[in-house]
């Protein structure tokens, strides 16, 4: 096989490569099936977004981020006594059972601790997800995981559509919630059917007294804490609007359900298209100048939905929604690298840490940032409207960046090897 004219190696995947572009996009599903049904599921439970209910909308992901943070905790030891293999098919497993659940929940209140349930499953998978993939590809690991992280875009812009279409064509949200939790079987049978290929693990049966000494190492190195700190505020960026997009729309631009599928379709888009490329493009030693220049471009162009919104009165009827949707997608563009990127930048400049554990510590920082930022952003939603509340974004990418910048000093660019 022959290396690309620009010198990079060709990106080559094995099963467990594509048991993660699987899980990936299911959990993408499973996180946006709340989103994208909300609506009708408000209408339905009785808790109606227009009067009042936007805060009580933000409150889904706040207590799924609850639940994350509390798996994320018990994932490190679990893979160090399971692996993370054995660990994720049961994670995945559970998430998807979550999902099941909350199709049967009758009223608000009970559909709260079943999201509990898939939160459990979702917190193992986005802290394990990351090393996973690292774990196999030790080489060159952040084109990997950034390529990789594209399929929870992908399974973002598929899901939107296709639930947008059932909405259209009248199919219940208890259906599509439904089905969302059957499809997570999928990478569950790749991840645990028997592998003539077995997957790489870094360590088996650890004793817990060895991952504490490595998780209070972590602690202690006082630059790992920017880097959790820009994990906070990227995490909430971007969910704000992977969340309210299609609410957004729907609400604000008073247009039907598959336009407001279209909304998260088009930033899922960007996402997706902007993982992939910087997967495929832009090497290690580059994960910094990539964080700072695409964050100064996402919070240009989400500070761009702003006036846009307001006054979308004054341009053409048939230019609105066009438009709309192209600022969404560079808005997903410029959300692409940051979770995946500062998570593998972090583990490049400081080596001497557990890998494992700095990707489970790290995604307990961006899991809360986007429960905190999704609940901020329907709370101002209720008081000023949703556009105004769209200022949280920008806000919360131009902090990132600079904590990125304080973290990652330029003196110490380029990787370093790990042990």
């Amino acid at each position: 096989m022959h290396a690309p004219p620009s010198g990079r190696a060709r990106l080559r995947f094995g099963r467990y490569d594509y048991a993660a572009f699987l899980f990936f996009a299911a959990y993408a599903a499973s996180s946006l099936a709340i989103p994208v049904v909300l609506v009708d599921m408000a209408e339905d439970l009785r808790f109606p977004l227009l009067e009042g209910g936007m805060a009580a909308g933000g409150a889904f992901q706040v207590v799924r981020s609850l639940a994350m943070c509390a798996s994320m905790v018990f994932a490190g030891f679990a893979a160090a006594r399971w692996g993370n293999r054995r660990t994720l098919g049961a994670a995945v497993a559970t998430m998807g059972l979550g999902i099941l659940l909350c199709a049967l929940a009758p009223s608000y209140l009970l559909v709260l601790p079943v999201l509990l349930v898939a939160g459990l499953g979702e917190g193992i998978v986005e802290g394990l997800g990351t090393p996973f993939v690292q774990d196999m590809h030790r080489d060159d690991p952040g084109r990997y995981v950034n390529f990789t992280h594209g399929f929870w875009s992908l399974g973002t812009f598929a899901f939107a559509l296709l639930a947008g279409a059932a909405l259209v064509w009248n199919v219940g949200w208890r259906a599509i919630l439904a089905v969302v939790g059957l499809v997570a079987l999928l990478p569950v049978l790749l991840l645990l059917l028997p592998s003539r290929t077995p997957y790489p693990e870094r360590a088996r049966a650890d004793p817990p007294s060895r991952t504490w000494r490595r998780l209070v190492e972590l602690l202690r190195t006082r630059r790992f804490w920017l880097f959790f700190a820009a994990m906070f505020f990227a995490g909430g960026g971007e969910y704000c609007l992977t969340f309210w997009s299609t609410s957004f729309v729907r609400l604000h631009f008073r247009a039907g359900a598959f336009a407001g599928a279209l909304g998260t379709a088009a930033f899922s888009a960007g996402m997706f298209l902007g993982r992939t490329g910087f997967g495929n493009y832009v090497a290690q030693r580059h994960l910094k100048r990539l964080v700072v220049t695409v964050g100064l471009l996402g919070a240009a162009v989400a500070t761009l939905v702003i006036p846009f919104s307001i006054h979308c009165d004054a341009l053409p009827p048939g230019a609105v929604k066009p438009l709309l949707f192209l600022l969404l997608f560079l808005c997903g563009v410029g959300s692409a690298p940051f979770w995946p990127s500062i998570q593998s930048l972090c583990v490049d400049r400081l080596p001497r840490l557990d890998s494992t554990l700095a990707f489970i510590v790290l995604s307990c920082a961006g899991v809360p940032g986007c429960g905190v930022f999704t609940w901020l952003m329907g709370f101002a939603g209720d008081r000023f409207g949703l556009a105004r509340s769209f200022a949280l974004v920008p806000v919360s990418y131009l902090i990132m960046v600079a904590l990125v910048l304080a973290a990652a000093p330029d003196k110490e660019a380029g990787s370093r090897p790990r042990r």
